[in-house]
């Protein structure tokens, strides 16, 4: 993809988050989810590692090489004329630098990282350790001349055996982020949790991300209480899994 329709493409993400509270970003994983995706009306795609890795026979948790990803969103961002964010896990090893290059000559104009590190035996970052990786994104896409969108994703809520216990640490990591340069701010696994969904909505400023279920939510919930960006994650791909068994069953031997 030109640098110029880059720029555009990443200009418009940036306007879409502004416009559309929440901005809902389905999670696709092929040429021909993404296409589907667009067809439904939705002017935004984000591919998400799950359903990506699950799609192609590897695991998740960086199962795949940087350039196996990058491949597969070559395909994708080719195949449709919105833009796409990518999950990037936790970098797949690579310097910010080197993230933000890969991604956007494969036409990505925004991404996710997380803190638990794959490559390091599933460690978390500590919360000074994945800020600087976020500003190190952060300078890299300005370098770049790209307003790529940054989605800073933290795991602490999903890795606690109490999430609201870690609350405020969980807060301290997300305002961190947004200091850092993040986009928007991604504490994942509390989806279901009004009280911790307000709570961290209230601590910063810029939008938050949620995982969302495509039947089983409620995007008028989530608008109520401030949710700013939605993704599925892998679970549009669990619902069309149940789906297609569903459609499959009164037909198998």
């Amino acid at each position: 993809m030109d640098f110029r329709t880059t720029v555009e493409r990443a200009r418009l993400l940036k306007k879409l988050h502004a416009e559309f509270k929440p901005l809902v970003l389905p999670t696709v994983w092929d040429v021909w989810s993404a296409r589907t995706a667009v067809a439904a009306g939705f002017p935004a795609l984000t591919v998400g590692s799950h359903p990506l890795a699950e799609s192609r026979g590897a695991d998740d948790h960086e199962g795949q090489t940087f350039e196996d990803v990058l491949a597969a969103v070559r395909a994708i961002t080719a195949s449709v004329d919105v833009p796409v964010s990518v999950d990037l896990e936790a970098g797949y090893g690579q310097l910010p630098a080197d993230l933000v290059a890969g991604l956007t000559e494969a036409g990505g104009v925004g991404l996710n990282l997380e803190d638990t590190v794959h490559s390091d035996g599933g460690r978390m970052r500590s919360t000074r350790e994945h800020a600087d990786f976020i500003a190190g994104l952060r300078a890299a896409a300005d370098d770049a001349g790209i307003p790529i969108w940054v989605n800073g994703r933290t795991d602490l809520f999903q890795r606690a055996d109490d999430a609201a216990a870690v609350l405020d640490e969980a807060i301290e990591r997300l305002k961190a982020m947004e200091r850092a340069g993040a986009d928007s701010v991604y504490p994942v696994s509390i989806q279901d949790d009004d009280d911790l969904l307000t709570a961290v909505i209230g601590a910063v400023a810029i939008p938050v991300n949620t995982t969302a279920h495509p039947v089983r939510h409620d995007v008028e919930r989530f608008r109520r209480l401030g949710v700013g960006r939605i993704t599925y994650g892998p679970l549009l791909q669990f619902a069309m899994t149940d789906a297609m068994k569903e459609m499959l069953a009164p037909w198998a031997p």
